[in-house]
């Protein structure tokens, strides 16, 4: 008997309308969340969860991705088994003019000079 497909597995994401500057900036004030963030605009494309380079264990990195999901920062898809993570600066732009930008700024100026 063949297997039955599964449906499309999908991740709910905030309308960035609905959320708060309080709950953005407080997504991205933990350092690996920064680190997260920064790796994504730093290379300007797509990854996937095991790409990042962070040093805590994959099920704290999780956490960090559910935080930075939840607070509109990034979008989750699937691609067969890996989930990938996308930022969402263009809508973040409009909603928080300069913001995304100043911390990623921010957060590399942090790097270079060994504090997190």
């Amino acid at each position: 008997m063949p297997r039955p497909r599964s449906a499309t597995r999908t991740v709910e994401h905030p309308d960035l309308a609905e959320v708060s500057l309080q709950q953005f900036m407080e997504a991205l004030a933990d350092p690996v969340r920064r680190a997260v963030v920064s790796q994504l605009a730093d290379r300007g494309e797509d990854m996937s969860c095991g790409a990042f380079e962070t040093p805590v264990s994959v099920s704290t990195l999780t956490h960090h991705f559910n935080t930075l999901r939840e607070a509109g920062v990034i979008r989750q898809y699937y691609v067969g088994t890996a989930k990938m993570n996308a930022l969402r600066a263009d809508e973040i732009e409009r909603r928080f003019p300069g913001l995304l930008s100043a911390v990623v700024a921010a957060a590399g100026s942090e790097t270079r000079a060994g504090s997190t």
